[in-house]
């Protein structure tokens, strides 16, 4: 049995454990600062209906929010299943970022991980990162197969063509596939 707090995944990668220690995947979370309306009218800044109690969906995020989104949900809380759809604690990361608000990395991976293994379909992350926390605990890993980085895992223009966004003379245009809808937002 392997006992981990943050200083502990944060000593193994040389990574600080400081910052805010919140976690909250159902509810808005209730930081000094932190204002869902606030960083809802700067995802959203062409709706002025989106409110805190909406579904938020990530098909009307300009292209800088939503490669933000897409890093968050890729290397920060990275989750199995779809991406069309923002959580609160995804917003607030993203408010956290924006506003340059020091988060605990680790302690996020280690909530991430806890909140998969309770559910029934979820998706095990940080495998990379769990591999050097075994092996900080000498647990011996022979047998193991290594798997290296897909390519989807790189980003560069390459990402944002396959997440429906095409550069055309300069600007980013969002080019929704068939069955996403009319939406088209342009983006310098």
């Amino acid at each position: 049995r392997i006992y981990l707090d943050a200083r502990i995944p944060a000593s193994i990668l040389h990574i600080p454990h400081t910052g805010l220690y919140v976690f909250e995947h159902k509810k808005w979370l209730e930081v000094k600062g932190f204002h869902p309306n606030q960083i809802l009218s700067i995802l959203y800044p062409n709706d002025p209906n989106v409110h805190p109690n909406m579904a938020l969906t990530t098909n009307r995020l300009s292209v800088d929010h939503r490669l933000l989104h897409h890093l968050i949900v890729h290397q920060i809380l990275p989750a199995g299943g779809g991406y069309a759809k923002l959580s609160r604690m995804q917003v607030f990361l993203m408010w956290c970022i924006l506003s340059k608000i020091e988060f605990c990395f680790p302690l996020l991976m280690l909530k991430t991980m806890v909140r998969a293994f309770s559910q029934k379909k979820s998706v095990l992350s940080f495998g990379s990162i769990l591999t050097k926390v075994f092996q900080h605990f000498q647990i011996r890993l022979e047998g193991e197969i290594a798997t290296k980085l897909k390519k989807e895992d790189t980003y560069n223009k390459s990402t944002l063509n396959r997440m429906g966004w095409k550069k055309r003379e300069g600007i980013w245009t969002y080019c929704p596939k068939v069955d996403q809808g009319p939406r088209i937002a342009i983006e310098e």
